[in-house]
């Protein structure tokens, strides 16, 4: 497994992490689930997670990432870590959005979005009682150009002292306004210094419009991470409302046939889909949200892709974005 360090002075973690989104709670906007997820119990995702975990460390994955809004994501991942005992897993989590969904499918509401310091402080303790010295990287979920984090001197104050204990400071971004959101979070400073080193974006080859952010904040030494590469399975076989879209059957203007480049290459779509993220020259960690043994096989493969062609299915970012908020939770 190729590594990388997690920005200028951050840990060295693998190229491809696991992501648990699609682990820690039964309802989630990944094409699937019900084939791929049959017993959706609290003790059923529990032992999913323990074994996608146990197969993703034996390939050399060492980063993992999580969030307080991912149902159980972070005690499933916490009791996972202290009966196996692998010092080298580091973990990036995030704060912001609380899960509401009650383990139910036909919840009202999944997660409540909170970008105060109260919600920091909250959450902060709640991750760190669960993941410990294993939490390396802390993001603000979902951050948009308009939120108020960056006018809250207090809540910036906390994370500084944050960034000051050696956490890493990090944002992830989701929208058609990623760019402007990278952007702006560059030019965040307390005290003179640089408060976030890290970005979690959403880049696939449908989606790929945060790229020149993207490039900037890697030039200025952060670790920039990719999250939804597969565009929640509408880049997999399994494809999915409300569009299904795959590389192989979608791409155009490319020099081999696309059928041929699958079969040349010995690999799935999704592969395809991951091998196009790790590509990109800024990518530090792009990450795989499998929840089957074959689906993670298949991310992995990604590493044997090797150069590809331009493949042009880029939407409008809008007419993307607004297909991802059609896709239900379930």
């Amino acid at each position: 497994m190729p590594t990388v360090a997690l920005g200028a002075e951050g840990p060295v973690v693998s190229r491809i992490g696991l992501g648990l989104a699609a682990l820690g709670r039964p309802a989630y906007i990944t094409s699937g689930r019900e084939d791929d997820l049959p017993d959706r119990s609290v003790a059923g995702l529990r032992a999913r997670t323990f074994s996608i975990l146990d197969a993703a460390y034996a390939t050399g994955v060492s980063y993992v990432d999580a969030a307080r809004s991912y149902g159980r994501a972070e005690e499933f991942l916490g009791d996972w870590l202290a009966g196996r005992g692998y010092p080298d897993v580091i973990i990036g989590s995030k704060w912001g959005y609380r899960y509401t969904g009650g383990w139910r499918l036909d919840a009202e509401q999944q997660e409540v979005k909170e970008h105060s310091l109260a919600m920091f402080t909250a959450q902060l303790a709640q991750s760190r009682a669960l993941l410990g010295e294993h939490l390396a990287l802390y993001q603000v979920h979902s951050v948009t150009a308009d939120s108020g984090l960056f006018t809250d001197a207090p809540l910036l104050t906390a994370l500084a002292r944050l960034r000051a204990e050696g956490v890493i400071i990090g944002v992830t971004t989701s929208g058609p306004g990623q760019a402007e959101t990278v952007r702006r979070v560059l030019e965040l400073t307390v005290d003179g210094r640089q408060l976030v080193t890290s970005a979690q974006v959403t880049w696939n080859l449908l989606e790929p419009s945060v790229g020149p952010a993207a490039a900037e904040a890697a030039a200025a030494g952060w670790a920039v991470l990719v999250k939804e590469a597969v565009a929640n399975g509408r880049l997999t076989a399994a494809g999915g409302p409300p569009a299904p879209v795959t590389v192989l059957a979608a791409a155009r203007g490319v020099t081999e046939d696309a059928i041929a480049l699958a079969a040349a290459r010995g690999v799935t779509e999704d592969a395809i889909a991951m091998a196009a993220a790790l590509a990109q020259p800024w990518a530090s960690v792009v990450l795989s949200g499998a929840v089957t043994r074959a689906q993670l096989d298949a991310n992995l493969a990604a590493l044997t892709v090797g150069q590809l062609p331009a493949l042009r299915l880029a939407e409008p970012p809008d007419a993307y974005w607004a297909a991802r908020a059609a896709r239900p939770w379930h």
